[in-house]
């Protein structure tokens, strides 16, 4: 496997682009576009959240094609809490994108991220859309993830190359987020292309194993979204055999795409919000995998650990206090061993030990500082 550059439009066929539209009142990029030059077995995965804003309910209906043809995202407004006329202008959104690039309606999806509970300006949407469409380009996905960017501090996005049957596949990504971040997603959204040829049934394996190794595995505050969401898709311009089994093409293709998966989760939780150490849990020697994942989570969204994280504090105490709260009798003093990287430098790794079978899993979080409290009482 090869990192290479490009992002989203990395792989053959896939353009993209990004504009200001006048939804942020800073002025800042708001409104992105991927467009694929041939439709794409698409797979997507949501929020679990009961309250979902109203692009992903289009987005949600519309995927139930299993293919795509593009995929528009705004930002500076979640489009969430608004309403029938909220549900009206998501759905609009699509119909003007399909029109301006002549392909239906239901292959296009849509997604938004903001603040929730105001109004989207969908006028300034149709009036950027023409532009938007027109300035779709191969060498557009920097400013593509520009535009889809809230609190974040930095881009997020990554493009690799491997081998499948001789042919050249690439897997290209773009996500944001930085805060509201917790399992079972977050205020994130995540983009993935490719030109691999691949079924609909192992797209969706893929990218729901590798959801829960990456994004369903980063908290930065343990808050649920309403917007979040991930797609893949695969519009199969590579010229590989069509990866139809769980076989060593799927394999290959599967730990490439875990690896941008897990890249950009990291990428998420580097650029949390106020963020001064990235934090690697390791639960290992648990029963299950869902109980060491359980276990991990509970220690990564602990405000106290955190916070002695923040203060270069390793206080042990509050590691076990949190696997602790969870009542899992079997866990006690005798059966648990905590370990910790040195708590002074920027990358932190904590390690729970336990005895009571062979499964292990890994999260991924971030310290809380001044600056989160800061960010998110001033964010309106």
């Amino acid at each position: 496997m090869k990192v290479i550059k490009g992002g989203i439009t990395a792989p053959k066929g896939f353009l993209a682009y990004g504009v200001a539209a006048g939804i942020k009142r800073s002025g800042k990029p708001d409104l992105g576009l991927i467009y694929t030059l041939t439709p794409a077995v698409t797979a997507g995965v949501f929020t679990i959240n009961s309250i979902k804003a109203a692009p992903l309910l289009v987005t949600m209906k519309h995927i139930r094609t299993g293919k795509s043809h593009a995929v528009l995202v705004n930002s500076g407004n979640a489009n969430c809490y608004t309403g029938a006329m909220g549900l009206k202008y998501a759905q609009e959104s699509t119909e003007r994108i399909a029109q301006l690039l002549n392909i239906k309606t239901t292959d296009v999806l849509v997604t938004s991220t903001g603040i929730i509970g105001k109004p989207l300006p969908f006028d300034k949407i149709v009036d950027a859309a023409p532009h938007l469409v027109k300035s779709l380009s191969a060498k557009g996905s920097s400013k593509f993830s520009r535009a889809i960017m809230t609190t974040d501090l930095k881009e997020k996005e990554i493009a690799v190359q491997i081998t499948i049957g001789g042919k050249t596949v690439t897997i290209g990504a773009s996500a944001k987020g930085s805060g509201m971040i917790a399992p079972n997603m977050a205020t994130m959204l995540g983009f993935i292309t490719t030109d691999a040829a691949i079924s609909l049934k192992m797209l969706k394996k893929a990218l729901s194993l590798a959801n829960e190794r990456s994004f369903n595995s980063i908290t930065v505050d343990g808050c649920m979204s309403t917007n979040d969401m991930v797609t893949c898709q695969a519009n199969g311009l590579a010229g590989n055999k069509a990866i139809v089994n769980e076989g060593a093409d799927f394999k290959k293709f599967y730990a490439a795409l875990e690896f941008v998966c897990v890249t950009l989760a990291k990428k998420i939780v580097l650029d949390g919000e106020g963020a001064t150490k990235f934090i690697t849990i390791h639960v290992k020697g648990a029963a299950s995998y869902k109980q060491a994942k359980t276990i991990a989570q509970a220690i990564a969204n602990s405000a106290l650990v955190k916070t002695a994280a923040f203060g270069s504090n390793p206080n042990w105490g509050r590691v076990g206090a949190a696997v602790g709260s969870l009542g899992i009798k079997a866990i006690n003093e005798d059966t648990m061993k905590i370990t910790f990287s040195p708590f002074h430098k920027k990358d932190i790794a904590i390690t729970v030990g336990l005895q009571l079978g062979k499964a292990d899993a890994t999260v991924y979080t971030c310290d809380f500082s001044y600056e989160y409290v800061k960010i998110n009482g001033e964010y309106n």
